[in-house]
């Protein structure tokens, strides 16, 4: 159905996901409170993972295969 939207990539890609949102948006109203409450919960759980990392960073004994590829 959306065949040609395989074409697009990089920024091509999110300017067409920006559109589409934008279009829902208006189109839409109810489709406004569920993308309002999605980005509540986006952001509430980043900045709670933010501050997590910030006061209990990794120690690096805690972290396995330091160095994958065997580079020095």
């Amino acid at each position: 159905m959306f065949g040609f939207l395989k074409s697009f990539k990089g920024t091509g890609a999110l300017v067409v996901a920006m559109a589409v949102v934008a279009i829902l948006l208006v189109a839409f109203p109810p489709y406004r409170l569920f993308f309002l409450i999605s980005i509540g919960i986006g952001v509430v759980i980043a900045g709670a993972l933010h501050f997590w990392h910030r006061l209990t960073p990794a120690k690096i004994d805690e972290t396995e295969n330091k160095r994958p590829l065997g580079l020095e």
